[in-house]
């Protein structure tokens, strides 16, 4: 494999270990979101347990590994798949080396990379995961959701690698959340504050 590309996913690979959450609540607020809410590094476990503001920085900061890891090949000039690149922080992010190899979802991080190959899919994602978080009022079903969809989409580009990484992304997404499955097949997920289900649940 050429030295460049190991540098790359290497690169890739510590970017997504950044413990974005983790540091943000250490540093501002002094707490460790994992000892919190899900016990997760995540956006949406920082949204619950330290508020909006910090949640949205980190959303951006876990984007951001996705989208900067998987420009380097723009950035080294080297002709690569930026997708495969970009994976690279996806693995940073769920096994960060910075935070003992337990990390988050991967959801923030897949989407950033899917910004540094198509905006406009990008885009088209996003709408996606809001209608879908705004009609279920949970984070999880309109990551799953979203990821399935975005599989389907990925057939229309005719791209194979893309399709095959958003299939393993896809699966791993689900298999992360194995524990909310659980819970909303027995209609205990956390909901958050906004949507069709938490406003028909707080009217009652």
């Amino acid at each position: 494999m050429d030295s460049t590309i190991v540098l790359m996913l290497v690169i890739g690979y510590l970017l997504g270990s950044i413990p974005s959450g983790i540091w943000i609540g250490k540093i501002f607020y002094h707490k460790d979101i994992r000892k919190f809410g899900s016990g997760n590094m995540g956006t949406t476990n920082t949204f619950r347990v330290l508020g909006k503001k910090a949640g949205a920085v980190v959303l951006l900061i876990d984007m951001l590994k996705g989208t900067l890891a998987a420009c380097q090949p723009y950035f080294f000039n080297v002709h690569i798949n930026v997708l495969i690149i970009g994976c690279a922080a996806v693995i940073g992010h769920v096994f960060p080396i910075f935070a003992r190899f337990k990390g988050g979802k991967a959801v923030a991080t897949s989407a950033g990379i899917l910004l540094a190959y198509s905006p406009l899919f990008f885009l088209v994602a996003w709408i996606i995961f809001l209608t879908t978080l705004y009609l279920s009022s949970m984070v999880s079903i309109a990551s799953m959701v979203g990821m399935t969809l975005i599989t389907v989409l990925s057939l229309f580009f005719h791209d194979p690698i893309l399709t095959t990484i958003a299939i393993i992304l896809t699966i791993f997404v689900f298999y992360r959340h194995k524990g909310n499955l659980s819970r909303i097949k027995h209609g205990n997920e956390n909901l958050i504050h906004f949507g069709v289900v938490y406003n028909r649940q707080k009217n009652k």
